[in-house]
């Protein structure tokens, strides 16, 4: 069966690579068996794309920017892999169908595929799929790969650590915004662009933007050899998108040239091991009733602020 999937996910069969990933997604200890043998022989097929990783405070028009790029991209003969990142998603399916209804005409071109988070509940078990995904999505040929983060706060810096260029999105009229953007978002961002760039938008995304190159010099470059742009453009009316891509391709070509991009993915690697180990090691130490028991009466213990959490940390490691 393994056999046949594998061969499916490599000749880019939809419905196979939807069943890999669903595959990957699986926590049932006989699916990570399977999933672990189909990414070894998938592995060697990955690596190939461009990642990008794209963030923005809600209302900034991330899902029409990702649309509008991704359907720029594919008439330009890429094909196209949308992947989103909730690690506050506690639903059921119903993410499923937001990602595709809010973009619909890239979700029905045929050299695109968009695949929601699964509803982990972790930001860990979020973290694994994603990553695993690529793989998936690589093999199959898919050259260009857009991870969104829909949630908010540490999915940014989860979303950074597994792509190549990190894109932040940003509003026109940068006074009040500008005082609410985390030094951390700014510090992790390789270029930011000023969507909603039109019509009436048009000059205050072009201040924005000159407010956002001041507020970069505050900020110490990721690295040496690229100082992060700050562009303008509409997804709606379709202006500036051209330049963003170009920008993306330079900042890939120039970590390459530097070697930074194969570094990037090194350590990007040893970090989703990491992750991996801690929560697997969770699940194991979970699975035994003594320690679940012990660890829920101790989580009582603490909300209820009887028992400080290093206490309680401290005691389930005696127990171990």
């Amino acid at each position: 069966m393994t056999d046949e999937l594998t061969a499916g996910v490599l000749a880019g069969d939809r419905t196979a690579i939807g069943r890999a990933i669903t595959l990957v997604e699986s926590t049932r200890s006989d699916h990570r068996t399977r999933a672990a043998e189909l990414l070894d022989r998938l592995m060697p097929h990955a690596g190939g794309a461009i990642r990008v990783g794209i963030t923005g405070v809600p209302g900034v028009g991330k899902s029409t920017f990702i649309e509008a790029l991704g359907l720029r991209l594919t008439t330009a003969g890429h094909k196209v892999a949308v992947l989103a990142v909730d690690p506050s998603s506690t639903r059921t399916g119903g993410s499923i169908l937001g990602d595709k209804t809010r973009m619909a005409n890239l979700s029905v071109d045929d050299n695109a595929f968009i695949r929601p988070s699964p509803s982990a509940g972790t930001l860990g078990g979020v973290t694994s799929a994603t990553r695993e995904a690529i793989v998936v999505l690589e093999a199959a040929g898919y050259d260009v790969v857009l991870v969104e983060t829909v949630g908010v706060g540490q999915s940014e810096t989860v979303v950074h650590g597994m792509v190549d260029t990190f894109l932040v999105l940003m509003l026109p009229g940068a006074g009040d915004e500008l005082q609410g953007i985390k030094k951390g978002v700014l510090e992790l961002a390789d270029l930011l662009a000023v969507n909603k760039a039109d019509g009436p938008n048009a000059e205050p995304a072009n201040q924005a933007a000159v407010d956002y190159r001041r507020a970069l010099h505050l900020v110490e470059p990721a690295s040496p050899n690229w100082i992060p742009p700050v562009l303008t453009c509409s997804a709606v009316a379709g202006t500036g998108l051209d330049d963003v891509w170009s920008a993306i391709e330079a900042h890939r070509a120039a970590m390459a040239v530097s070697g930074e991009l194969d570094e990037r993915r090194r350590t990007q690697t040893l970090l989703w091991m990491q992750t991996l180990l801690h929560d697997r090691l969770v699940e194991h130490f979970d699975d035994d009733p003594e320690f679940r028991a012990a660890r829920e009466g101790l989580a009582a213990d603490v909300a209820a602020g009887t028992v400080t959490p290093t206490v309680a940390v401290d005691r389930l490691i005696e127990l171990l």
